[in-house]
């Protein structure tokens, strides 16, 4: 499958009805998640690999990354509702995911490749770090998605677990309005792509 025709089909993923503030219960846009996953797909990180999407959502990496040709997809997310779009979302487009319901601090699976988008931080400061942490815990290889004005504390960051920055990709992410402190219709943030791999590794 191409990356227009994954794009195409990542949209009729269904996202969350009621999205909470306080977990940024944020859909990542279709156009976005195809391209990182075809990124990953080039760079020899889908096929044939265990791929963990930590804070999923309704799934839309774990999903892609399935029907790229991972050898497993898992998704994960503490959020009841989420996981439960997400097994329909899996369903309808015959991608066989499994999903997880816990925190992702608790989630221990060892896996070969991390792909999320964690919470930005716009509620509460450094919410995306314990992700970052988690998942170089597990993985080898995470790509991760965060603000682009975070770009050098990402980078120290990353130092402080052992890992480097490889690629980055920088992407408009717009958000629809779905939380009552959204001032505009469409709310946008400069986002960055990272992907980071574990010195040990590589």
């Amino acid at each position: 499958m191409d990356q227009k025709h994954l794009e195409m089909l990542l949209e009729r993923l269904k996202h969350h009805p009621s999205p909470r503030a306080d977990l940024e219960q944020y859909s990542t846009p279709a156009v976005i998640a195809a391209d990182i996953l075809y990124l990953a797909l080039g760079l020899e990180d889908i096929v044939d690999n265990k791929v963990v999407d930590l804070g999923c959502g309704t799934g839309i990496f774990a999903i892609g990354a399935k029907i790229l040709g991972a050898k497993e997809a898992v998704g994960v997310d503490i959020d009841h509702t989420a996981i439960e779009v997400g097994i329909q979302n899996a369903e309808e487009v015959g991608a066989d995911v499994r999903f997880e319901r816990m925190s992702v601090l608790k989630f221990d699976e060892k896996c070969d490749t991390t792909v999320q988008n964690p919470p930005f931080g716009a509620q509460k400061k450094h919410a995306d770090v314990p992700f970052i942490t988690k998942a170089l815990s597990i993985a080898p290889v995470v790509y991760s998605l965060h603000l682009s004005k975070t770009e050098d504390f990402i980078a120290k960051e990353a130092d402080l677990l052992g890992a480097r920055i490889t690629h980055t990709k920088n992407y408009k992410f717009l958000i629809p309005y779905t939380h009552p402190f959204h001032k505009k219709k469409d709310k946008g943030f400069d986002v960055t792509l990272f992907r980071l791999v574990g010195r040990k590794h590589g």
